[in-house]
């Protein structure tokens, strides 16, 4: 089965509105994992702007499933302009110390308000195969946020990651529009089929919802979805239990 990871960034951003701690990062992690979460993903970028360098040492220290740390490993140490927010040490450093079960690294800029392309591993693979392979070096699963392009994904296995993370936004935005959906599907389906030719697994994200999801997880092999925005959206209508609960079942899963 599929499993639901989901993404704290934007209870972060609640958060880092006032000067507090609530809402707690750890206990709206724990609050997910009683609900029913597989996992759990946070993206903490060099600003800090939701998740923050000590939310990943705090949940680190407290979960019982999966976590899940997503950046750019190219990204370096940034200094911290917030009184009482520690100094970023760069993606891959955190991910050094914190030893999560999985690193899905991600091409993002500093100057992106989310990540919107996958990896270009015809210009990027030199770079990415050893960070990679020091991942793996540290018992750390890999991920490559990828587009659905075959030859791209051929690539991620040459440079030796473990899965890819298909970037899904072409297909919650063709949902949306109610207009070819069933084609830009098929570009996902023919993706997910390449990653298993080359021995991938394959993960999802990015604008994946209640209404999209349930068609979307009919792509093979789909081991893990990651959900943030649009499940904290659910959340404020819902509840958090329920809006969990309800992406399980959308999952296909019967007792969600």
């Amino acid at each position: 089965m599929t499993a639901l990871s989901v993404n704290l960034n934007k209870i972060a951003l609640i958060r880092n509105s006032r000067d507090t701690r609530n809402p707690d990062i750890p206990l709206h992690a724990q609050l997910c994992i009683d609900a029913g979460a597989d996992g759990i993903t946070v993206h903490p970028r060099p600003d800090q702007r939701h998740i923050r360098v000590q939310d990943c040492h705090d949940l680190a220290a407290m979960l019982t499933v999966e976590f899940n740390i997503e950046g750019n490993p190219m990204t370096g140490p940034r200094k911290s302009d917030r009184a009482g927010v520690s100094d970023y040490p760069g993606f891959m450093a955190l991910v050094r110390e914190i030893r999560p079960a999985q690193a899905t690294l991600v091409p993002d800029g500093d100057n992106q308000l989310t990540s919107d392309h996958g990896f270009d591993l015809q210009r990027d693979g030199e770079q990415i195969a050893p960070l990679v392979a020091e991942l793996k070096a540290l018992g750390i699963r890999t991920s490559l946020f990828m587009d659905p392009d075959p030859a791209q994904i051929r690539l991620a296995a040459q440079v030796g990651a473990d899965r890819i993370e298909l970037y899904t936004e072409a297909y919650a935005r063709a949902y949306a529009a109610g207009a070819e959906v069933d084609a830009v599907l098929q570009r996902y389906i023919r993706a997910a089929e390449t990653a298993a030719e080359v021995g991938l697994g394959v993960n999802a994200g990015h604008d994946l919802d209640l209404q999209n999801l349930p068609l979307f997880s009919r792509v093979p092999g789909l081991l893990e979805v990651s959900i943030g925005h649009a499940l904290t959206v659910d959340a404020l209508r819902l509840g958090l239990a329920t809006t969990i609960a309800a992406y399980q079942r959308a999952l296909g899963k019967a007792g969600g």
